[in-house]
């Protein structure tokens, strides 16, 4: 019977060597902040390469940057972790901030009339890629 059991199981090689990738994803959903005010951050580190990034995340001053930062780190230890590629040639290829689910308000207004309002949330995904060595 023991010999049975040991003949079933079968070593499983590690997804990256069956695979070399080349990208790893994360993405942060229903974020308590509007997409235009997500985009300001996003647009700073978009294209740059790790080091950079968090460097200028570090130094900005939006309530939303620490969170970003998170994100891509979380990006990272999919890469590094999961794909086994090398942290040193990593960038941002994509990051994006779309909308998600909107929460809907009543303000009230003068003479006991009330108007709506409109509460955004978005969703921001994150793309990082290898540098091609040349």
């Amino acid at each position: 019977m023991a010999e049975e059991k040991e003949t079933k199981q079968q070593e499983v090689k590690p997804v990256a060597e069956e695979k070399k990738f080349t990208e790893a994803k994360a993405k942060l959903l229903n974020y308590g902040v509007t997409p235009r005010k997500v985009r300001l951050v996003i647009d700073l580190v978009r294209g740059k390469d790790l080091d950079t990034a968090y460097a200028i995340l570090d130094n900005t001053q939006k309530l939303c940057a620490k969170d970003i930062k998170k994100l891509i780190k979380s990006a990272e230890a999919n890469a590094v972790n999961n794909y086994h590629m090398d942290r040193d040639s990593l960038y941002i290829a994509e990051i994006t901030a779309n909308d998600a689910m909107r929460l809907k308000r009543i303000l009230p207004r003068a003479r006991g009339s009330a108007s709506g309002l409109i509460k955004r949330w978005s969703h921001v995904y994150v793309t990082l890629r290898a540098k091609e060595a040349k």
